[in-house]
């Protein structure tokens, strides 16, 4: 899901505007590492991103992809796909691929399983271990519905 792709339309604060518009270099980067080793890259990409990002609460900065690429085992070259606009299509792509599983008035995550998707859950906690399974076969279950 791209932030920027699903308020491109809507009134929202430039402050806001400007913050996800900095998510789209890393969104980029991501497109290009699926483009460069396959679809199996993104997790580890995503999750080495989230985690300084979010966990480490560093914020969006430059040296989180770097950092993130590395550990994914990425090349370090793929880096110049966050100021490459060639990579917005693909991404446009993508974001629509899941958001028009589900409408446009949602938020992140969307899950999608088998061509049925759903908004959520938000949760407060980060699930671990065998719960983290267990609440992964709950929105597959979820998602049947």
């Amino acid at each position: 899901m791209s932030l920027v792709e699903l308020n491109k339309d809507l009134e929202v604060p430039d402050s806001y505007r400007e913050g996800i518009a900095r998510g789209t270099r890393q969104l980029r980067v991501i497109m290009a590492a699926i483009d460069h080793s396959g679809p199996e890259v993104a997790l580890p990409l995503y999750t080495a991103l989230g985690e300084r990002t979010h966990t480490q609460r560093r914020g969006v900065i430059p040296e989180n992809i770097v950092e993130a690429l590395a550990d994914a085992g990425l090349p370090p070259e793929l880096i110049e796909a966050a100021d490459d606009e060639s990579w917005d299509k693909p991404l446009h792509e993508s974001h629509h691929r899941g958001i028009d599983l589900i409408g446009p008035d949602v938020g992140t995550p969307v899950i999608a399983v088998d061509g049925t998707a759903f908004f959520g859950p938000v949760m407060s906690r980060i699930p671990r271990g065998e719960l983290a399974g267990e609440i992964w076969d709950g929105a597959v279950a979820l998602a049947k519905f």
